[in-house]
């Protein structure tokens, strides 16, 4: 599998170890892949036991959350923190309430977010974690008493120089809002401790926007270093109608380009004309999902109840923004098939490594998600220092330094894939060493 004996024994033992955590071991395959040419070069490496070292959590934190239906009936939830590294600084990363939430799932969001972290060049270490509970169906009371019996254990093991959560899948503002006050009641402190909060509790202007904003600059800086051009009349197609979907599809429109497809749970709408943003803004205000009601109001587009059609409609450029393994190998070659030329993940890991592989392979201009999608993460950063500064800077602040952050996580992806892989276009080599090594050379600095 790896050139490395080192890493191919090392991984075996992973492998054995966490055989049931499918997720967590496809990211550090995808990780070590990019370290093979580094171990031979560095034996410090493997000296320090660094690739040991960074694979395994620095904790995790399971407890239970017991809480209080309107029916007056008790439920019980599982709940965990993964504090992954906090070599450069202090855990950061989302907190998310979903069915799906697992150890394995966890995990390999919380390795990604070390070295996505990385990139951004804030001093933010990896952590993620959540709850099996799902805020869909609940009342606002349910979800205000699930938050605040959540937060009575995790308050222990966060602070604005420990760990700061933010929200993710199935935790918005609301939700933020509810942990945030149960935090500072216990607390008896007004401080940064959470991100993606209300601009009134200290939150910051651009946040929503940032993941699906920041993926845009990330593909712009593509355009502009491989193909000299913009986004201007390019065909987009984006999976996922959520905050980072629409709000990717919102810049793509701004930047010139035409998005023609999207997708959520209920299916797939493609329009030739161009999807109507305001329309999916307005449907979303009293939906959960939207695809399936758009022919209502357009019925020139089509729509498709499988998901996995959106993958079939030509396009220059399609973006992954709805979960982990959205795109199978089946759909990378659908996707070339069809004329898309550039792939850029705006969720954590949706493109399998068989996919990836079938990109590259193919000269598919491709963006890892620890790169193309840290613009949420960076501007949770900006939203700690605005706390601890006690300022608030305007939406326009906040954009021009996410675009600068933007397009300098894609120089650094770019410089180390040319550095390590005379590939210039390498940017899952790139983004993978490029992260590593700022929290490689703090971890060497602070002794084992």
């Amino acid at each position: 599998m790896f050139k490395s004996t080192y890493l191919n024994d090392f991984y075996a033992k992973l492998s054995q170890r966490y055989h049931d955590q499918p997720e967590f071991l496809q990211a550090v395959e995808e990780f070590l892949t990019s370290m093979d040419m580094l171990v031979e070069k560095d034996p410090r490496i493997q000296k320090n036991a660094i690739i040991e070292r960074i694979v395994e959590p620095e904790r995790i934190i399971k407890f239970r959350v017991s809480w209080v239906d309107d029916a007056g009936n008790v439920q019980v939830n599982r709940a965990m923190r993964v504090q992954y590294n906090s070599a450069i600084g202090p855990y950061k990363g989302g907190i998310r309430f979903h069915h799906s939430v697992n150890e394995s799932i966890m995990k390999f969001l919380g390795f990604e977010q070390t070295f996505k972290n990385s990139l951004t060049g804030l001093p933010m270490g990896g952590a993620k974690g959540g709850s099996d509970f799902d805020p869909s169906g609940k009342s606002d009371n349910e979800i205000m008493r699930f938050c605040q019996n959540y937060i009575l254990e995790l308050y222990r093991h966060i602070g604005p120089r420990m760990d700061v959560p933010a929200g993710d899948l199935g935790v918005g503002a609301r939700e933020i809002g509810y942990m945030y006050g149960m935090y500072k009641r216990i607390q008896n402190e007004f401080s940064g401790t959470f991100t993606s909060k209300g601009i009134e509790s200290g939150g910051s202007l651009g946040r929503a926007e940032a993941t699906g904003y920041g993926l845009c600059y990330f593909v712009e800086e593509m355009l502009k270093a491989f193909k000299n051009d913009t986004f201007k009349d390019k065909r987009v197609i984006i999976s996922g109608a959520g905050k980072v979907g629409s709000m990717a599809a919102e810049k793509v429109h701004e930047l010139g380009g035409k998005v023609v497809g999207m997708s959520d749970i209920s299916g797939v709408i493609r329009d030739e004309n161009g999807i109507d943003l305001e329309l999916i803004k307005t449907l979303a205000k009293t939906n959960s999902v939207v695809m399936d009601k758009y022919r209502a109001y357009h019925p020139e587009a089509t729509f498709s109840p499988t998901t996995k059609d959106i993958w079939k409609i030509p396009c220059d450029i399609a973006m992954p923004c709805a979960t982990q393994n959205e795109i199978y190998l089946d759909s990378a070659k659908e996707l070339v098939s069809k004329g898309c030329w550039l792939v850029a993940e705006g969720a954590n890991m949706p493109t399998t490594i068989e996919a990836t592989k079938y990109f590259q392979d193919n000269h598919i201009l491709f963006a890892p998600g620890k790169a193309s999608n840290a613009g949420g993460v960076a501007v949770s950063g900006l939203e700690m220092t605005q706390n601890a500064m006690f300022l608030n800077w305007t939406f326009e602040e906040v954009d021009a330094k996410l675009h600068e952050i933007m397009k300098n996580i894609f120089r650094k992806c770019h410089e180390a894939s040319m550095m390590y892989t005379g590939k210039p276009d390498d940017l899952v080599t790139g983004a993978n060493i490029a992260g590593f090594i700022k929290v490689y050379q703090a971890m060497l600095q602070q002794g084992v």
